[in-house]
């Protein structure tokens, strides 16, 4: 076998740990793996002891091998996370212009064998890094990141943290000594990156068009496998049941593809055996859409509604804390008060009473409606206040198209014109305050124009047309040069801007808004990873909001988080535009990946924290808190009519 040509750039410190990892001809000398900690610093216990070894194969790829030996006379057993190797994948967040030139999302699977990190550079130019299992396998990940007691919340907010890999090594016995390795690989585009995993080899793939399902429907994935493997040797089961499948073999490649019915709400283990390598796969099944909703507004009325002695807040809903089964509410911390985001609650309860009528539900909202004009909206301004009694102690701008919607919908629901006037004079507000030169998330721009001028009101929809289509050449001007917010850089602000440009096409007809947004929908479709876990699958990177949203205030990956849904809008519209279905399938993995936040009784959590350990403390659980989660449920609500519901996978 020929050497392929080695395009590894790579330097290392006295102790042998990756210092510098590069591509050999990039124009950018972008290093792949700075961290606080050094790549390939090992985390054991004091009786294992461990190595690691590097070299550049045939194949041209980046080998690396960690031996752990236990060197005590007695067996040894292994927590999930009492092994670590750490994997400083260059994922934080400057600026912008760096990010796109010198940072790299890092999306990773844990399954096993099947293990893999797909690290994508920001900006989307080639060549990407990628890493694949060659002996053993991985259970999990955890994450360093930068203590939030000590830092401003920008520092600890745009630095995702060092990655720690976990081994699959339940036990050692006397004397043993057991194998991790794995190959880094270049690769051009992220649509070649599963064939460079299954490349050569017959470690599983598995390939998902969907995670997350709703029950009826046919759950559907392919496998794919490097080599041919006789039949007899395959195996693929789901919650321990063997599951049929079919052989598709193409060129060099074995696919097999298994489709049953989804039955059973919840988690689904899928695990796929080849020989003897095994992975698994994750999916989910939810109640039916309309159920779901349902029972999550029924909860927010009846669970979430404040009627106490605190007057200022009676008809305001708040966060509810699912552990000590009692609201909860915070001034000083911004993100825990009665306003801002927990808008969400009230527009996704007048959204479901247009479906449905329901007394209870009605008088709840109206009690809400009260609340909100009463504390946090003025309406001779169309000022939008950040918390209680008018609180304005932070002039928040994301707060103002939040309360549009609202007021929106509330039109949509009582067809009483002075709320859809409401809406119009907070978005102008909005505009006067400065809201041209800034990245708000879900602008309502066509819903509203559309609405003002079907309820006759011409001059205020033309109005508001102009003051959007400044907004949108704003973002056109920037481009990718994406101004930081309250995060520097991040999925919430290249969705919105994507958004902005598709509805400014959609209102003035003008192509170059198009051009610009298919410019920067694939910047944003680079912020999701397709892991076979529902978890994860065309969810967002995102790795703060638990902390700022959350009970228990962990950083760390955040999957999934209700904003991923954002990119879901800028998907269906785009697909709307164009009739391209491989968006409309984008927007249908994006909005119902966040499903899984919501329970089939009602209960809801703001985020799930999804590594094992984040800062040494225990992770990958949903946050108790009832928060700020309800908007992805609006807008997959907002969506139903447009057939993303139900349908076969075959």
């Amino acid at each position: 076998m020929q050497m392929a040509e080695i395009m590894f750039a790579i330097r290392t410190d006295e102790e042998g740990h990756l210092t510098f990892l590069g591509h050999k001809k990039d124009p950018d000398r972008m290093n792949w793996v700075d961290g606080n900690r050094k790549w390939g610093t090992i985390q054991c216990p004091s009786n294992v002891s461990a190595d690691c070894t590097r070299q550049i194969k045939q194949n041209g790829m980046l080998e690396e091998v960690y031996l752990f030996r236990n060197t005590s006379a007695f067996p040894i057993f292994l927590k999930k996370t009492d092994l670590g190797i750490y994997t400083t994948f260059n994922d934080d967040y400057e600026c912008s212009e760096i990010c796109m030139k010198q940072r790299c999302h890092t999306h990773i699977f844990c399954g096993g064998e099947g293990s893999y990190v797909m690290a994508l550079r920001m900006g989307g130019q080639g060549p990407h890094l990628g890493l694949r299992m060659t002996c053993g396998g991985l259970s999990g990940y955890s994450v360093e990141r930068q203590s939030k007691a000590s830092e401003k919340w920008k520092v600890v907010s745009n630095d995702r943290g060092d990655f720690i890999m976990h081994p699959y090594i339940p036990l050692l016995a006397p004397g043993e000594t057991v194998t991790i390795g794995w190959e880094l690989f270049w690769f051009d585009k992220p649509e070649d990156f599963e064939f460079k995993l299954a490349e050569g080899r017959y470690t599983p793939v598995i390939l998902a068009q969907q995670c997350t399902y709703f029950t009826g429907e046919k759950i559907s994935f392919d496998v794919l496998c490097g080599e041919r493997v006789s039949e007899s040797l395959i195996h693929i089961f789901c919650d321990q049941e063997e599951k049929k499948f079919s052989i598709r073999n193409e060129d060099e490649f074995l696919r097999l593809h298994c489709t049953f019915e989804a039955s059973g709400t919840g988690e689904h283990e899928i695990e796929v055996i080849i020989k003897d390598k095994k992975t698994k796969a994750l999916f989910y099944v939810s109640p039916d859409l309309r159920k779901l909703v349902r029972k999550r507004c029924e909860f927010i009325a009846a669970r979430q509604q404040y009627h106490g002695k605190a007057k200022s807040l009676n008809g305001a809903y708040l966060i509810y804390d699912n552990e000590e089964n009692r609201l909860y509410y915070n001034h000083s911390w911004h993100d825990h008060n009665a306003g801002r985001e927990r808008l969400g609650m009230g527009a996704l309860i007048a959204l479901w009473l247009q479906k449905e009528e329901d007394k209870f539900l009605q008088d709840s909202l109206m009690q809400y409606k009260e609340y909100v004009y009463r504390e946090l909206y003025d309406q001779k301004s169309g000022t939008v206040f950040n918390d209680i009694g008018r609180s304005q102690e932070i002039h928040r701008l994301y707060n103002f198209p939040w309360m549009a919607i609202f007021q929106l919908e509330l039109y949509n629901l009582t067809k009483e014109k002075n709320y859809l006037n409401d809406s119009f004079q907070t978005m102008r507000r909005y505009y006067l305050n400065g809201g041209v030169e800034f990245y708000a998330i879900g602008i309502p721009a066509e819903d509203l124009f559309c609405t003002l001028k079907k309820a006759g009101m011409e001059k205020e929809a033309e109005e508001f047309r102009k003051w959007f289509l400044c907004q949108a050449d704003y973002i056109f001007k920037n481009s990718i040069a994406y101004p930081p917010s309250e995060v520097n850089y991040e999925q919430s602000i290249v969705a919105p801007a994507v958004s902005i440009l598709l509805q400014g096409f959609s209102l003035s007809g003008e192509e170059r808004y198009l051009k610009e947004a298919e410019k920067q929908l694939s910047v944003l479709r680079l912020f999701h990873g397709r892991q076979p876990n529902y978890l994860q699958f065309e969810n967002a990177i995102r790795h703060w909001d638990g902390y700022w949203f959350g009970k228990h205030q962990l950083l760390g990956d955040t999957y999934p988080h209700y904003w991923s849904a954002l990119s879901g809008v800028a998907f269906l519209q785009y697909a709307d535009i164009t009739a391209d279905s491989k968006y409309l399938e984008l927007a249908r993995a994006s909005f119902r990946g966040c499903l899984s936040l919501f329970s089939e009784y009602g209960e809801a959590s703001c985020a799930m924290i999804f590594p094992e350990m984040v800062n040494g403390e225990k992770a990958h659980c949903h946050d108790p808190w009832a928060n700020d989660q309800d908007w992805a449920l609006y807008f997959v609500l907002k969506s139903e009519k447009l057939n993303l519901w139900r349908k076969d996978y075959e």
